[in-house]
């Protein structure tokens, strides 16, 4: 009577499958995945997609602002900035994001406070214009 021998070869086809798979779906979502507020943002050629991690300040048309998806008044907007500047690493880039129909006014003195909290690097965000 013979014994039959123990197969010592792993079949990965079904795992390569999955990998590839589960990589072409990450491809295709990773850019539908950026986190934010809704808002209708600048077209602009000259505008540098935001890859970097940051701090994100996004001000609606009804002239909302939001910080790192988190509202905030107006009046605490500085003082919240900063408590948030101090718990992270210096030099860390603050992205604007501002709908294109907020007044250019309003976005001056939003910057400004943003200085006065301690903001050396600002990103302002644009939609790239698809081609």
């Amino acid at each position: 009577m013979r014994t039959k021998g123990l197969l010592s070869e792993i079949n990965i086809t079904s795992l390569a499958d999955v990998s590839i798979t589960l990589l072409v779906i990450f491809i295709i979502t990773a850019p539908m995945m950026t986190p934010g507020i809704d808002v209708n943002l600048p077209r602009t050629d000259a505008s540098l997609p935001h890859d970097e991690e940051g701090i994100t300040i996004t001000v609606k048309e009804n002239r909302d602002v939001f910080i790192d998806n988190e509202p905030v008044e107006t009046g605490s907007f500085e003082a919240s900035l900063k408590n948030l500047l101090a718990a992270k690493p210096p030099g860390i880039i603050v992205y604007l994001r501002a709908d294109k129909n907020v007044d250019y006014g309003y976005i001056i003195e939003i910057v400004g406070r943003m200085r006065k909290a301690g903001v050396k690097e600002l990103g302002l965000v644009a939609e790239i214009p698809q081609e």
